[in-house]
């Protein structure tokens, strides 16, 4: 017998990578958590290597952030500044824009409307 672990209206976990213009949305869907922030990161990672100067990653879709996720964000914003190229975020739902909040983060990320992220 197979066991679900997650509820009927959860979707699995996925990751989109769109290119816009000069930049690039990573765009995840599902909860950014222990599990699947190193999908993102990987994400990331691959298009810091191929060149990209300016990274939007999209936190629309995202219906959990935890801890590890806000720490990998925090990382990329620090790495962005001192690597000299833009990474941007556009502000999720409410309960995930909580835990900016929460942290005192939200002043210090770059966030930015969806319609502008590729500029």
């Amino acid at each position: 017998m197979e066991v679900s672990v997650l509820p009927s209206d959860v979707e699995p976990f996925r990751c989109e990578v769109r290119a816009e213009r000069q930049a690039v949305r990573i765009c995840p869907i599902g909860e950014l958590d222990l599990a699947t922030v190193p999908v993102v990161a990987s994400h990331l990672c691959e298009q810091q290597t191929a060149g990209v100067k300016h990274v939007t990653l999209d936190l629309r879709d995202v219906c959990f952030l935890d801890l590890t996720g806000l720490r990998m964000i925090l990382d990329w914003d620090a790495s962005s500044r001192a690597d000299g190229f833009a990474f941007s975020l556009v502000a999720g739902p409410p309960t995930v824009q909580r835990i900016f909040e929460l942290t005192g983060t939200t002043e210090r990320l770059n966030f930015v409307e969806a319609s502008v992220s590729a500029a």
